[in-house]
């Protein structure tokens, strides 16, 4: 094409340019004014447990709100390593959500080489809940307060240990921080879920467990453990009546959490869409009823909330992870 040729074109062909340009905008546009406007697929982490219940229960309560069905699709592997890499990679329209949990920042906090950077692959949406581990001793062990537990534990003589639901679950980080705190030099037993942990310490194979406040209750009600302390830093709603270890131990805190989060570069009014409909959903009576049942609270904060929730966590381990040689 000549100069001439090329002067006389140009305008036609910035024309199209600009048109195909507008287009595409005005149907982006589009296409978060009528969103969604198709099926929306929530990655989990795992297809069992509480997440598994939490996501269906959620995308149940979505589906009937938006009239649009939530897809549970579970993706286990590698404490969420998988489920949050096929997110990370996902077109961020809104479809494809994920939801996730503690695992998350736990895993970016030992693992330096993940996949995906665990902040910056991601646009966060709300955490959901948020849930403390409870200390339970057996019941004819001597402390019958936190503070006679910590007095007990720092000039227990012999061996002592604690039960766990395995290698860095939330009991497991309550053991080695409380370890970390009061110099208690106890040797986590881990175990593959609360249930054995629990069982462990009825039998009296070690001293005291950290497990999941629902696994554990039905013990302490039973007479056959004893409730100590919560590892979140206020007392449960659902157990009042059971201090919270930073009461004895200040900065002592931790808190398993749910979340969903999106793909980087989510558009913020649906970011702001979707937070606004799981909010609804998680102040439905029905979900908080079955939340607040498993020993956790609703959370349901802002999008800027859970990323400074995030970027904290994530720097909150490494020190405990390291003492602990992981």
């Amino acid at each position: 094409m000549n100069i001439d040729c090329f002067a006389r074109c140009a305008p036609k062909y910035v024309s199209v340019v600009l048109l195909a340009i507008a287009c595409c905008a005005n149907s982006f546009a589009a296409s978060k004014s009528d969103y969604p406007n198709r099926p929306l697929r929530f990655v989990i982490v795992s297809g069992t447990g509480a997440t598994n219940m939490l996501a269906r229960l959620i995308g149940a309560q979505i589906t009937e709100n938006l009239g649009q069905q939530v897809v549970v699709d579970p993706r286990p592997g590698g404490s969420g390593i998988v489920a949050a890499d096929i997110v990370s990679r996902a077109t961020p329209d809104g479809y494809t959500l994920l939801l996730t949990f503690h695992s998350h920042t736990i895993n970016a906090a030992q693992n330096p080489k993940l996949p995906y950077d665990p902040i910056k692959s991601f646009t966060p949406i709300t955490q959901l809940t948020s849930s403390g581990s409870l200390l339970t001793v057996n019941s004819s062990s001597p402390p019958k307060s936190l503070a006679e537990f910590i007095t007990w534990t720092k000039n227990y003589k012999g061996n002592i240990s604690a039960g766990t639901p395995g290698l860095g679950s939330g009991g497991y980080l309550a053991a080695e921080m409380y370890a970390e705190m009061t110099g208690v030099k106890a040797l986590s037993i881990n175990h593959t879920g609360s249930g054995p942990a629990l069982l462990g310490t009825v039998a009296r194979q070690y001293q005291y467990s950290f497990t999941s406040i629902m696994a554990a209750m039905p013990f302490v009600r039973s007479g056959q453990l004893r409730a100590i302390a919560v590892t979140t830093t206020k007392r449960s709603q659902a157990l009042p009546e059971i201090p919270a270890m930073a009461e004895a131990l200040p900065g002592y805190e931790v808190a398993g959490w749910w979340g969903i989060m999106g793909p980087a570069g989510m558009p913020a009014p649906i970011v702001d869409r979707i937070q606004a409909e799981i909010l609804k959903a998680l102040k439905s009576p029905r979900i908080t009823k079955s939340i607040e049942d498993d020993g956790a609270e609703v959370v349901g904060s802002s999008p800027a909330q859970f990323a400074l929730f995030l970027k904290n966590d994530i720097a909150k381990w490494p020190k405990y992870l390291k003492a602990a040689g992981m």
